[in-house]
């Protein structure tokens, strides 16, 4: 069984929260076989950042759908879409 790496874009509700208490949330809410390999940020508009995690999780059925449904819960996330998938 192989890995992929997936980079997710993490809106967040609105432009007062704070990126870094998001960031530990999110590395929090993380599901169980799923690793953490860093953000970047995307400046979306009026003072919106966006998230982009980059995530390692198993080539199983599913693949970041675990991930997605983990982030999407998380306080302070509008909306999860994956960015880019890859098999590593």
């Amino acid at each position: 069984m192989g890995k992929v790496a997936a980079v997710l874009k993490v809106m967040p509700q609105s432009p007062e929260i704070d990126l870094d208490e998001l960031k530990e949330r999110l590395e929090d809410s993380l599901p169980e076989g799923a690793k953490l390999r860093g953000f970047e940020q995307e400046e979306v508009a009026f003072g919106l950042v966006a998230l982009l995690p980059t995530v390692v999780v198993p080539d199983d059925a599913g693949g970041t759908e675990a991930v997605e449904e983990a982030f999407t819960n998380v306080e302070g996330v509008e909306s999860v879409q994956v960015q880019e998938t890859g098999r590593i």
